[in-house]
Order: C-alpha cells, then structure tokens, then sequence
C-alpha cells in the first residue's frame, strides 16, 4: 500500500470541535480511523461546529487527519431549499479547492455533499472511491434527491469504486457489496458466549438502538408495544437520542405504558452492548436502512431480532435468523412481538442462528476489506472479490 497520498473525504457528516480535537458520530468516526493509516493524510470536507459534540459522538484518533470547512445545508421547507441554492456556488468552489489537492477522493452518500461530491469528483481525481450508506434499493417515498444520487453513482461517469449495503445483480461491475461494523474481535467472541449461555425465560425484554427521528418509527414499536397490556416481565428500553425523544415520552405516557418503557438517552458504546446482551428481541421498525448495525449487533449478542422488509434486512434475517414486518404496519409487529412472547423457545433458537451468522462481521475483517479496495483502486493490484468476500 502507497502512503505518500493524500486522501479527500466528502461526507455532511457534521464535525465537533472541542478546542482539542475534532469528533463525529460514533461508527464513522471508527470507520475513519480505519481509512486514516492507509494515506499520508486525510482531508475531510464536511461541516464543522464548535463545541462539545453530542453523546453519540466519538473522537476521531488519527493525528493525520484535517478538517475542511463546508458549508452545512439541509432541510425540506422551501426556505431551506432556496438558503441551498444561494450557497451552492460558494460550496462547489470551496469543494473544487479542496479536490484539487487530493490525489484520492472518498465521497460519502446519500448527503446534499456527497451529491455534489459525486457529481464534481471525476473532474479532479481518477482516483476515487465512492460509499452510498443508506439503503442501495429504491423504496417509497425517497427523495428525488437520494434517487439523483444513485443514478450518478451507477452511471459511467462515477465509473469508479461504490460500496453498497445490498448489491443488486443489475448493478454495473463498479458497485461492491459491502458491510460495516465496529464490534472488535474480543467484542464478537464476547458476544458468541453471550448468545451461548442464553436459557428460555418468561417474559419480553425488548429493545430499540438508534436515532429517536420520524423515519426511525419508534411510535410504531409503541403502539405495538401498548397491544400486548402491561403483563409482568414486559419491558421496553429505548436507546439513543433524537428530534422525537420528548413527542415518544408523551406517546409512552398517553398509551398507559411508561412504567413499561425507559428512555435511556445518548450511550457510550460498551453500554449499548450491555443492552443487548440482556435483550430477548431487538426491534428495528424503520422506513429505510442501510447495514443496520443494531441489527447485526444484536443478532450477535444472541438476542431474536425484527427489522422492515426494506433493503438488505430481509437477506440479513433470512433462513431463520430474524423476523421482517412492513414500516409502520403495528398490527403486524404487535402481532409478531405476542408470538415471541408466548414462544422463548424459538427466540432462543433464531438467536442462536443468528448469532453464528453475524459474528463473521468483525471490525478487523472491515478493516480488510477497506484495505483491499484502496489497494484496488491506488495500486492498481487484483485483489479478491470483494462482492464475493462481503455476500450477503
């Protein structure tokens, strides 16, 4: 691997400086530290703030890292809209700049940034890799914007390296599947034991990781959650931090079930495992995902897991590991969470399937892979399949 090459990250991943050092959310920032190592330097060009980043943040810990201001624009309300517009020319030629001082571009998708990023990159850098984080299938109801960014990244103008969650057999040969995770080796063996020593018990312990926003659909989990009473050993734990924490409390509250229900807030990494070692069903009921890693996480933990049938969740839950439900359709996830709770039995063996799938998605084989597509992309070297390494 060359390291006299300076890498460019595109991402609106917003950045948190601390007056010390430069953090962002948790998995990306991890993932980061991956990419860092292989270049002499790494540029990112995203949006930055000052202060104290939120819990869900991580520092970035690579000393080889920088940060390139951008411009932060976002929303869906008209005056969002035209405030994009004014700043596009002042955003493309501060992106322009930083593009052409890279000698390899990483543009991160779906983002307004990682749109323009795709669109400008093959103007300045033969050498780029792409990676579209959301879900690589189309679904209802996406933004025009999001099927844009498809479209170019699929398109021989990209013509370069993009890692998707899911490929699809129609892809062109430039899409790679691919994975992500940040469960170290020592975590994942932890948590095959976990999924080991698990004995059917009685009650439901369920369990949601993510971002507490609209698309998410915790309302459903709720409403679900309020059909099956307030017998004992029913319990909810929320885990994460969001736009729609407060309107979720208010929902707990009106549905008669807040003693049932805790809202955790914001963890730290090593207590969202601990969370999912104690669960018996992880619920993930949201519109769209791309590696749903509290999917992957629990299934590695043992727990028995229920995601949408949207993207790659359905492959990721089939043969037994896992349950899909339609977004926001209660009746069938109230329905599905009864079962689970008449039926420890078989939680207990879909955990267990699932657990023996999901730990082969360690951080150390991601890290490998990332190597491997570097090395594809800067050395030119012939390196194995990665669809076929990273199948799903």
């Amino acid at each position: 691997m060359r390291r006299d090459l300076r890498l460019l990250v595109v991402t609106h991943v917003a950045h948190y400086h601390d007056g010390h050092r430069w953090s962002a959310y948790g998995p990306y920032a991890r993932e980061m530290e991956l990419w860092a190592p292989l270049f002499a330097e790494v540029v990112v060009a995203a949006p930055a703030r000052d202060g104290a980043p939120p819990a869900d943040c991580l520092p970035i810990d690579a000393p080889n890292v920088r940060l390139a201001s951008q411009p932060e624009t976002g929303g869906s309300t008209f005056g969002a809209k035209l405030a994009q517009l004014l700043v596009l020319p002042w955003s493309m030629l501060k992106l322009a700049t930083a593009m052409a001082r890279a000698d390899v571009i990483h543009v991160r998708c779906p983002g307004n940034l990682g749109l323009l990023g795709a669109v400008l990159a093959p103007l300045f850098a033969r050498r780029r890799i792409a990676k579209y984080a959301g879900q690589w299938s189309a679904y209802p109801g996406e933004p025009r914007s999001v099927r844009m960014q498809r479209a170019v990244l699929r398109s021989a103008w990209w013509g370069a390296p993009v890692l998707v969650y899911g490929r699809d057999e129609a892809d062109p040969e430039h899409v790679i599947g691919f994975f992500t995770s940040i469960l170290a080796d020592a975590q994942v063996a932890c948590a095959a034991e976990t999924a080991r020593a698990r004995s059917p018990r009685d009650g439901l312990r369920l369990l949601y990781v993510g971002r507490l926003s609209r698309e998410k659909n915790v309302d459903v989990l709720l409403a679900a959650t309020a059909r099956l009473g307030t017998a004992d050993g029913i319990a909810l734990t929320i885990v994460g931090d969001g736009p729609m924490r407060a309107e979720l409390e208010r929902q707990a509250i009106s549905l008669q079930i807040a003693d049932h229900v805790r809202f955790t807030g914001a963890l730290d990494y090593e207590s969202v495992l601990d969370h999912y070692a104690a669960a018996d069903v992880v619920v993930l009921p949201s519109t769209t995902e791309g590696w749903p890693k509290s999917l992957t996480e629990g299934m590695a933990f043992g727990a028995c897991c229920i995601g949408p049938d949207r993207g790659i969740v359905p492959r990721m839950l089939a043969d037994g590991r896992g349950f899909c439900t339609p977004p926001r359709d209660v009746r069938a996830l109230a329905g599905l969470l009864a079962r689970l709770h008449r039926a420890p039995g078989e939680r207990l063996a879909v955990g267990r399937r699932a657990s023996a799938w999901a730990t082969q998605f360690t951080r150390e084989r991601f890290a490998e892979s990332i190597h491997a597509v570097v090395a594809r992309t800067c050395d030119h070297r012939r390196e194995p399949s990665l669809v076929e390494a990273t199948h799903v």
